[in-house]
């Protein structure tokens, strides 16, 4: 009690992103059993209609593992995600060392909110302002630069070789910016001290991010991917719906677990099969957490989440 009166004012602040937790991750977690229900709409509220459907077991779950495109949208689900933890962390922290090595605080607050400012766009003006850039008729791409140098036009939106490319660098323009803070917060909390012994032993910039800056922020950048990994099975619908304007024409490369779904949804207003989707989704999810933070365990305890 003397501890929860000392430190009030702290708890207090926790109180809003509590309350949202509870609500947006925890109350949602009674969804999973629609997955073993064949829920039907028969009138009164939800909870009704929840009690009056029958279980089906895993019936819901076969919806999805016998789809014909399973093995194509869990490819395209884990190896655009493995690519967005990769090259995303790498460019993230590589912004976070050039943004702390500004010494220009009015210059480098400039650069980070203007690599930020992507993040705060919906993916549905993302997707028109690609648009601009990418259309066949009207595009910059097209018009201002591939016509006048004598190249016929690109059918971006129905050639599929492009969008792999597309859709990573989207994805890292978008997010790289905010994943950057992150591990910016982290290396301006490393003691000057360090730096400033190592810049008297002579060693070089170089040597100063690779033996200072990169150790001491290891933590963090190993706990990142791990929740990376967590969500390897759960895809940006922005990103894969919306940005390729649900090209028909593009589907091998731009069909995900959460796009695939959502049509599938679209069709049968069946949400008892993308309960099972999304229970697949965060039980896979959850698995992968366990064995990556085994691994890191086993390499080095103090960098494991548990």
């Amino acid at each position: 009690m003397r501890t929860f009166t000392k430190n009030s004012a702290l708890l207090l602040m926790t109180l809003p992103g509590l309350l949202l937790l509870i609500a947006f991750h925890y109350l949602p977690i009674g969804g999973i059993l629609i997955a073993f229900k064949n829920f039907r709409y028969s009138g009164g509220s939800f909870f009704t209609n929840f009690q009056n459907s029958p279980w089906v077991g895993f019936k819901n779950f076969e919806f999805f593992l016998k789809a014909p495109d399973a093995f194509l949208i869990t490819r395209n689900t884990v190896v655009y995600n493995l690519i967005f933890i990769a090259l995303g962390s790498l460019i993230a922290l590589f912004l976070a060392i050039a943004l702390n090595e500004i010494r220009n605080r009015r210059l480098a607050k400039v650069y980070q909110t203007t690599i930020l400012l992507p993040y705060f766009l919906s993916w549905i003006a993302v997707s028109y302002l690609f648009y601009g850039f990418l259309s066949v008729d009207k595009g910059i791409i097209n018009q201002l630069i591939l016509q006048p140098l004598g190249i016929d036009a690109v059918q971006w939106y129905s050639d599929t070789k492009y969008w792999p490319y597309i859709l990573v660098f989207t994805n890292i323009w978008k997010y790289a910016g905010y994943n950057c803070i992150v591990y910016l917060a982290s290396i301006t909390g490393i003691a000057h001290e360090y730096y400033e012994a190592a810049a008297l032993d002579g060693a070089s910039k170089w040597q100063q991010i690779r033996h200072i800056t990169i150790p001491s922020i290891s933590t963090v950048i190993t706990l990142l991917v791990l929740l990376g990994i967590g969500r390897m099975f759960f895809a940006d619908f922005g990103l894969f719906y919306q940005v390729p304007m649900n090209s028909g024409a593009l589907f091998d490369v731009t069909n995900v677990i959460d796009t695939y779904v959502f049509r599938a949804l679209m069709n049968s207003g069946d949400i008892g099969m993308s309960s099972a989707a999304s229970t697949f989704q965060a039980f896979v999810g959850f698995i992968f957490v366990l064995l990556s933070n085994y691994v890191v365990r086993k390499i080095d305890k103090d960098k494991a989440i548990f």
